[in-house]
Formats: structure tokens, sequence, C-alpha cells
């Protein structure tokens, strides 16, 4: 279980082809909510909010959320789950107190990284895979352009008004991690610290 989790949140790509990308079409309504999305995350620069997350073997966790854009985001799980992930530097770091273990890989490697960049753009470096609308709710699915292998992120925004709250995140091996937030609180400064990976007696490798 947490080295399964563990490859999950760090989004390994190790070993696999790139595949090609999926052909999508957008339609006027598509290209004018895309606009929309990308000025709301660009707006978007601070948030604190509960989170529920089920993992690809359907293991629930949930927590407390923080994020800081650009570049920095944490996780910190309700026990009895002994993890932390954190982003800062240009780093993802994943926790495992249980193990005294840390991991990490360059935030720039994963779907998360894609959220957190200082800009957001929904095309060139990044290409827009999908889309979907029901009643008050628009998804769109993104990938990195050149380097799709490294898993993909699927936003889930309530609509009027466009609000975050749910992404799911698809590794390389194509196993899903979905995050829902609730009790969103947008805005605010928080301390540095916040984003630091805590001291561990011992520290393991990068490896997965």
């Amino acid at each position: 279980m947490p080295r399964m989790l563990r490859r999950t949140l760090l989004l390994s790509s190790l070993a696999l082809a790139t595949p090609a990308l999926a052909a999508f079409a957008p339609t006027p309504q598509d290209r004018a909510d895309i606009a929309r999305i990308e000025t709301y995350l660009n707006g978007l620069t601070s948030l604190r909010a509960k989170f529920l997350q089920v993992a690809p073997d359907g293991g629930i966790s949930g927590g407390q959320a923080w994020l800081s854009r650009p570049g920095r985001l944490r996780f910190q799980y309700d026990p009895p789950a002994p993890f932390l992930l954190v982003a800062a530097h240009g780093q993802l770091v994943f926790q495992d107190s249980s193990i005294k273990q840390t991991s990490q890989a360059p935030l720039s490697s994963t779907p998360l990284g894609m959220l957190l960049a200082p800009k957001v753009a929904l095309s060139g470096e990044i290409t827009v895979t999908g889309m979907r609308r029901l009643p008050g709710e628009i998804d769109v699915s993104i990938v990195r352009t050149a380097s799709p292998g490294d898993g993909g992120l699927t936003l889930v925004f309530a609509d009027a008004p466009l609000t975050l709250r749910q992404w799911t995140v698809t590794d390389a091996q194509q196993k899903e991690t979905r995050v829902t937030l609730f009790n969103t609180e947008l805005g605010g400064s928080f301390d540095a610290k916040l984003f630091e990976p805590v001291p561990m007696p011992s520290v393991g490798g990068g490896g997965g």
C-alpha cells in the first residue's frame, strides 16, 4: 500500500513509451470555457481546504490541504495515515513516517506541476485532451504536450461561479487518484515553512 500510493503521488513514468496524444477538436464553447479556466487558475494564488482522497486501490484518506501558487502545496493527511506530501523548490516530496522514508520527484515531471505553474496556459506546452460538461460542472483533462507519458490531470470545476472542487491525477501506469476539496477558503498567505518536508531520522533514496 505505501509503495503503491507513493508511486501514484510521485507519478513516475519509468520504462513507459510515450503515447500519442488523443485527438481533441475544441468547439467554440470549449475554447471559451478553456479561456475562462485559464483566467480562473491564474487568479488562484492560494487556498486552504479539507480534502478527501480516493487511491487507485479504493483506499480513502483525508486531511488538510494548502496551495500557494506558484509551485507550493501541502497535503497533511489525518491519522492514522502516516503521509505528508509537499511541493516547493521545484520538487514534489512524499514522506511516510511509518517507515521513515522520503521520496521525491521534479515537480515539472508530475501532473500536479501543471496546476502549480507560475502561469497556466492550456495550449502550447499543455494540451487539452478532453472536456466534459454536466449540470453545474465543467471538467477539463490536460497533459504536457512533450511528455504525455508523465501522466495527466483532470480538473473539475463547479460552474457559475467557476470554482475548483476536484482533480484526478492519472499516473504513467494509468492509475487514478481522485482528490475532492471542500470547506475551501480562498486567498491568504502561508508561512513558507509549511511547504517544507519534516525532518526524518532516516531518509531513503528517490526511488519508489
